[in-house]
């Protein structure tokens, strides 16, 4: 009796262990994930999602191996100068040390061409339109920001501020807010708020800062023509000077004309009076 007691008993301990089991294991799946986990899962394909990325070039290979060292070596240098030192670098190495760094790329390369070669081949017509359209923008937006960049390092005047944007230069540190949106929203609340005298104060501010930029805009086109860079004044300063180039000649031209009106009267008239001249006669 005994030992089928202790059976018995063991086999509901065992029952009880699988119940636990199972109420753990069955709990386990309830819990909430956080959101980084509950993203779609991208298939993996075979077939690309866009144009195979072309390869890093030597420098930029020489560039990735030796920016941690030279960090570590100078903690104090600004990314700049540490940029400029590596790139010192690779430009008075010889053809014989670039080579580790060239010869991946050029391996590279070929295998970038074979990949874009393939991609293009099945595209459709429109995903062709649409790439060449998404081509054009990203070299206008290069243009732009080069543009940008060569106007700042030639000096261009700012330009004018409005009321607001003195207003909101001048309390932006004291507007309260986490963000930049709401410390603008701050901003142009306590702007409308302002007086019509209050705003004058700004107003008149505005104005003379258009009085200096008319004044500095002028002076940097000015030097631009001098140093031959028409084409990076206005359109309307461009059009002003193409006006007083061409009025000359526009008066020149008038001028021709109405001498030849003139020859031609004079000439109808001299044959006029010979005419009347010969009819009296007979």
């Amino acid at each position: 009796m005994a030992p089928f007691s202790a059976m018995t008993a063991g086999v509901s301990l065992l029952a009880k262990s699988f119940t636990v089991f199972c109420s753990n294991a069955l709990a386990r799946p309830t819990r909430v994930l956080p959101a980084p986990y509950l993203s779609t899962v991208k298939c993996l394909t075979s077939a690309t999602s866009g144009p195979p990325k072309k390869p890093m070039n030597g420098y930029l290979r020489y560039f990735i191996q030796e920016k941690p060292t030279m960090t570590r070596q100078n903690p104090d240098t600004k990314p700049v100068y540490i940029i400029k030192k590596i790139s010192q670098q690779w430009n008075a190495m010889s053809a014989e040390r670039k080579r580790p760094f060239e010869q991946p790329y050029l391996q590279a390369m070929e295998k970038y061409k074979a990949d874009l070669q393939k991609y293009r081949a099945q595209l459709t017509p429109a995903q062709v339109q649409e790439e060449a359209m998404e081509k054009r923008e990203k070299m206008a937006k290069r243009k732009a920001i080069r543009r940008k960049r060569e106007l700042n390092i030639l000096g261009k005047p700012k330009g004018r501020r409005s009321a607001f944007n003195i207003f909101m230069s001048e309390h932006y540190q004291e507007a309260t807010g986490v963000t930049a949106q709401v410390r603008m929203k701050m901003l142009v609340e306590d702007w409308r708020n302002l007086s019509s005298q209050q705003k004058q104060v700004y107003t008149q501010l505005a104005e003379d800062d258009f009085i200096r930029y008319k004044n500095e805009i002028k002076s940097w086109e000015d030097h631009m023509i001098e140093i031959g860079r028409k084409d990076l004044i206005r359109e309307k300063t461009l059009f002003e000077i193409n006006e007083k180039e061409e009025k000359p000649k526009k008066v020149a031209k008038k001028a021709k004309a109405k001498v030849k009106v003139e020859k031609k009267a004079t000439r109808t008239g001299m044959l006029t009076s010979v005419r009347k001249t010969a009819t009296k006669k007979t």
